[in-house]
């Protein structure tokens, strides 16, 4: 009997041990489980706080202002007669889901065109064809990665001013008088496409605006331009607030 007690006594500690072992397995198991709960919820809030601001929903206004470098195109694009100017203006970014936002815009832009001459009767020089607009393009913009974004849409002009300038081969400048805004359409119209860089409230970009309107009135205008177009390079940093 005594024998039998003592087995039994051995036995009993032997499960009663179990037991707290495997209760000590069990306390494990759930630490380890809030431990990853918890990392994968540090590492979604994470994400979350280092996406805010390029996915943000909340509508965003600002100025804008940068460098033009424009030309007067027939059919084909070309480098040779690039005038530089400035744009600035107002934007406002609207979203309208994650990562896709509707930004109209309010800007004055400075086009045209220097065209090089050189001949018997007048010598060498260049014709300076300064076109300013106001314009309002609308975007579409999509985040397409962290930070970098890409936009086109439609734009529309209004010619606030023009003034043809010859200067010639001694840098003398001399306004053409026979050609002023009203030889040139008042309205230009085309397309827009570029690309940004958000880097909070900042956003630093290039665009290019390819006209889709004659800039010249049938008549001397029209015959001096060739019945040339807009075509505009922009490079821009803009302020949000």
């Amino acid at each position: 009997m005594k024998q039998l007690l003592i087995i039994n006594r051995r036995s009993f500690g032997t499960i009663v041990f179990l037991e707290e072992e495997m209760t000590q397995m069990k306390m494990m198991r759930r630490l380890t489980a809030l431990v990853v709960a918890a990392s994968i919820a540090t590492a979604v809030t994470a994400q979350e706080q280092r996406t805010s601001n390029e996915f943000s929903r909340t509508p965003k206004l600002g100025i804008r202002g940068g460098l033009n470098l424009s030309n007067l195109y027939v059919q084909e694009v070309g480098d040779d007669n690039v005038k530089p100017g400035v744009n600035a203006g107002l934007f406002a970014k609207l979203p309208i889901a994650r990562g896709v936002s509707i930004q109209p815009e309010v800007n004055y832009s400075m086009k045209g065109a220097q065209i090089n001459y050189n001949n018997v009767l007048f010598g060498s020089g260049k014709y300076r064809y300064n076109l300013n607009y106001v314009e309002t393009p609308i975007l579409a913009v999509f985040n397409v990665a962290r930070n970098f974004n890409i936009h086109v849409g439609p734009y529309a002009g209004f010619l606030v001013s023009a003034k043809v300038k010859n200067v010639d081969e001694s840098g003398n400048v001399n306004g053409v008088t026979e050609l002023n805004k009203n030889n040139f359409n008042s309205i230009d119209y085309g397309a827009v496409g570029g690309i940004g860089f958000d880097i909070e409230n900042v956003t630093l970009g290039a665009r290019y605006n390819y006209g889709l309107r004659e800039v010249g009135k049938e008549g001397r205008a029209s015959d001096l331009t060739n019945n040339a177009k807009n075509s505009v390079l922009s490079f821009y940093i803009g302020f949000g607030f």
